[in-house]
């Protein structure tokens, strides 16, 4: 074969095949594993259970609430956190260098909730600095991280105490987190998104033993085991699936608990999203740059999974990069290349797109149980695949450079979070 050939014909058979059929390989992977999760673990979980009841105990948990300019949200913020079922907690608020207002409202709350303790810091240091500073000063033996904007479900500390006190080997557990900014496409897009995107590979990877990253908008830890493996990385841009990464490297086991829910706001702008995703990309990347020779390690075998389909993912948004570009150029192409006639997926498109659809509809009915108004959002997240295709592959292709270029130690400080148009759920 010549290289010519190879170039005009095998070349682009080879590229488009993985574009189109990895995507389409994944999603009956992940609705196998979240339908064998649902079937096995939530079957018969009845929700309506009081899970305070069940506790065996109710040790002291530390809420640990890191801000930065989240005046228009912190009220609503706290005085959920203050509704919980749960009797024995304490929460900690970390004002991390806010200019809006942050810092005094904080203080007002802590002369109301003796509950309420406030941290100042003087500049913008990180999620990560504060979740540390907090975890250093936390009395409790289980830190429970959320969002400046997240508001917890009642009974979320309860369901998030059930594994931890199952299992002395469980570090840390992660929620459900639900959309709550519901008034745009956008918006909308994201509800079927959480569930079927992450819900499904949260499940999926909990069949494994293994989790790519606990959600930072709700996570539980074990204070101990944040001990062991030196706290949240400062210079990290996504400190929960660093955080993630080194817990598993040194043994500890991470789980997934459908039932802890918390309900956030999200960008509901293509500018927010494209910042919010952009920074996952880079985090993400630069965790497995910085742990790929731990976990290439043979005992380290359990994480081979989640590691080769993250690389595998990255790999796609280059490839679908490729692909784009081609399609501009196709007029310039001569008229027997492959790379014209490949350009259009024909019939795999279609197939493709149908797939996608009972993804998200899959996704949707076994999510439907925690949030009972989650079907309705069904049509509008037949749009995801083209919306968030483009901006993961966008994200990816740019976090790649970025991060080999990011000055390792260098401090991931806060951006002014986009909390989306309306809270409105």
């Amino acid at each position: 074969m010549s290289n010519a050939y190879f170039l005009s014909h095998t070349l682009p058979v080879l590229l488009f095949g993985f574009v189109f059929y990895y995507p389409f390989f994944m999603a009956y992977v992940w609705m196998a594993g979240g339908l064998a999760h649902a079937w096995v673990f939530e079957r018969r979980r009845d929700v309506a259970i009081d899970p305070l009841a069940a506790l065996p105990a109710t040790p002291l948990v530390t809420v640990v609430v890191p801000c930065f300019n989240e005046a228009p949200h912190l009220r609503e913020v706290i005085e959920q956190l203050m509704r919980t079922r749960y009797p024995n907690y304490e929460v900690i608020a970390v004002n991390d260098g806010s200019t809006d207002g942050t810092g005094t409202l904080l203080d007002a709350m802590s002369r109301e909730y003796s509950r309420l303790r406030v941290i100042h810091n003087a500049s913008n240091q990180g999620k990560a600095v504060g979740l540390n500073t907090a975890c250093q000063l936390a009395q409790g033996e289980f830190i429970l991280g959320i969002d400046g904007d997240a508001l917890v479900d009642v009974n979320a500390i309860a369901w998030m105490l059930m594994p931890m006190l199952r299992s002395e080997r469980i570090g840390a557990v992660t929620g459900n987190p639900r959309i709550r900014t519901r008034t745009t496409l956008l918006g909308r897009m994201q509800v079927g998104e959480f569930s079927s995107i992450i819900g499904l590979i949260k499940r999926s990877q909990q069949l494994l033993g293994v989790l790519f990253t606990v959600s930072g908008v709700i996570a539980m830890f074990r204070r101990r085991a944040v001990l062991e493996v030196g706290f949240w990385s400062p210079d990290v841009l996504t400190e929960d699936i660093d955080i993630s990464f080194k817990l598993q490297l040194a043994g500890w086991r991470l789980y997934f608990q459908p039932c802890a829910l918390c309900w956030i706001l999200m960008p509901e702008t293509l500018r927010g999203l494209y910042r919010q995703r952009q920074r996952w990309a880079t985090g993400g990347i630069q965790t497995m740059m910085r742990y790929s020779g731990r976990i290439l390690q043979p005992r380290q075998w359990r994480l081979w999974p989640i590691y080769i389909e993250y690389l595998t993912s990255v790999a796609w948004a280059y490839a679908m990069a490729v692909a784009v570009v081609f399609f501009f150029l196709s007029p310039l192409l001569p008229d027997d290349s492959a790379w014209r006639s490949r350009l259009l997926p024909h019939w795999q498109g279609t197939l493709l797109a149908m797939t996608c659809l009972l993804q998200m509809f899959l996704s949707l009915w076994i999510d439907r149980r925690y949030d009972r108004n989650l079907l309705r959002y069904f049509v509008a997240t037949i749009w995801y695949p083209i919306a968030f295709w483009v901006i993961t592959m966008l994200t990816t292709v740019i976090a790649l450079p970025t991060a080999m270029a990011r000055r390792r130690g260098k401090r991931a400080v806060w951006i002014s979070p986009d909390r989306g148009v309306s809270n409105a759920p």
